[in-house]
């Protein structure tokens, strides 16, 4: 088991580090974290599976110790994990559990997991409690205390997500890339949404035989690049393998950053939330805050984690968030990711608009910016400290690692919360100031993982 409990879910490899053992031991534990608020919504859990070969095992013995606990299971079936999401408020319950390994390779396996309304769960707020009730207290043989409920809630959230479509013609030509994922279950929904779509690897298969479920990768990207370039389409969209992220290519086959997506629906979604406050995390273009505030609303910079995002949402009242890892979150969604919603407002936009994706978004592809860069840093607060002498003459906060800003250029470097590793994002007004700023970047931090990007 060590080393599964991480800062936003339980993963691992199966069967050697996460069995049905170990998931019927989180079932029995859950309970734990649950409040008087939740468990007043009745004591059930909404239980939901992925594609993966060993989902179904590990999501029946975690059903197991959910009712051995004397909690009610609600299982959805085949779901994404947005679809877990929308169950728990959707039936009101007190929490529920994806089994899910979300872009890992075939051979992990995990759980994500909610309170009521679909408020997350972190290590923080519940996972390392749950680790630790785990490595100390065994539960009892199974003795389930009530039947399992089933319950099918694709009806209702197709009518939930097609709430969001605002403009249905003209009809858009579209690359979908699921990797085999779950979001293959969103194709009869995808072209709900007078979609031509040009299906990239729809067909659920937990072992990814084409790609990888992880559109964070350039090169998971490259098929949906050519599909888009070969087929004239509008734009393309790759969803990862529990269908949570989204990450979009435009209709010359460059692919968007996610923060860029946030900047382009911020003016959308402030139109019908005149002055609201939208959530954008540290990583994000000074453009993502600045199309914000030209919209009227109020940018409000968050760290990097879905439980931190939708906190400060829940907090503030947020209508919309973004990250730059492919999550966006909605209130209407019970402040909960959703990469199909996203989706629905990028072609609503679209539409709108009548011009092309590419062109919509030059303006605020204005400066240079480089990828998330990794780092092996073993002392990660010292190095952070280092870093903090170094640029002593710049802005400085420490709301998620550092970040230093100057009036023409700005970083960030956050710590992992898994790994002896530092990760930094860097922008700049000017291409040379970027490459400048780089190297004296790279001479304090050493030299990059997996070479130089």
């Amino acid at each position: 088991m060590a080393g599964i409990f991480k800062a936003y879910d339980i993963r691992g490899l199966y069967p050697s580090e996460l069995d049905e053992k170990t998931a019927y031991a989180v079932g029995y534990h859950f309970r734990a974290i649950l409040d008087e608020e939740d468990l007043a919504r009745g004591g059930r859990v909404v239980v939901s599976h992925d594609m993966r070969a060993s989902s179904p095992r590990l999501a029946a013995a975690l059903s197991d110790g959910l009712l051995t606990a004397g909690l009610g299971v609600v299982h959805i079936g085949l779901a994404t994990t947005p679809m877990n999401y929308f169950a728990i408020g959707h039936l009101g319950c007190s929490g529920g559990i994806q089994t899910t390994a979300s872009h890992n390779p075939a051979a992990y396996n995990g759980f994500k997991l909610s309170r009521r309304d679909a408020i997350p769960v972190s290590n923080e707020t519940g996972i390392g409690r749950i680790e630790a009730l785990v490595a100390s207290t065994p539960p009892p043989d199974p003795e389930p205390q009530a039947p399992i409920a089933h319950a099918d809630v694709s009806a209702a959230y197709r009518e939930h997500i097609l709430a969001f479509l605002r403009d249905r013609e003209p009809r858009l030509k579209v690359a979908v890339d699921v990797a085999n994922g779950m979001a293959t279950l969103y194709r009869e929904l995808l072209e709900a949404f007078n979609l031509e779509l040009v299906p990239l690897f729809f067909g659920l298969d937990g072992s990814f035989p084409n790609h990888e479920a992880n559109p964070l990768k350039p090169e998971n990207l490259r098929d949906l690049q050519r599909a888009v370039e070969e087929g004239g389409c509008a734009l393309g969209v790759a969803f990862d393998g529990d269908a949570d992220r989204a990450i979009f290519v435009d209709d010359r086959g460059a692919v968007v950053g996610a923060d860029l997506v946030t900047a382009l629906l911020a003016p959308a979604i402030l139109a019908r939330f005149p002055g609201a406050p939208i959530v954008y995390d540290i990583r994000s273009s000074w453009a993502t805050r600045e199309a914000i505030a030209a919209a009227g609303g109020q940018p409000v910079r968050e760290r990097v984690g879905h439980s931190f995002m939708k906190a400060t949402m829940r907090a503030i009242g947020s209508p919309f968030g973004g990250e730059l890892a492919g999550h966006f979150y909605y209130r209407e969604n019970y402040f909960a990711d959703s990469s199909l919603i996203t989706v629905v407002e990028v072609l609503n936009v679209l539409r709108q608009a009548g011009r092309p994706l590419s062109e919509l978004l030059a303006p605020l592809r204005r400066y240079p910016k480089t990828p998330e860069i990794n780092f092996h840093v073993e002392d990660k607060e010292g190095m952070i400290r280092r870093l903090a002498h170094e640029f002593a003459d710049g802005r400085i906060d420490y709301l998620d690692g550092i970040t230093v800003e100057y009036p023409d250029w700005w970083f960030n470097v956050r710590p992992s919360n898994t790994e002896p590793l530092l990760r930094l994002v860097l922008e700049a007004k000017e291409e040379g100031t970027l490459q400048q700023a780089k190297g004296r970047l790279l001479a304090i931090l050493g030299k990059p993982e997996g070479g130089e990007r």
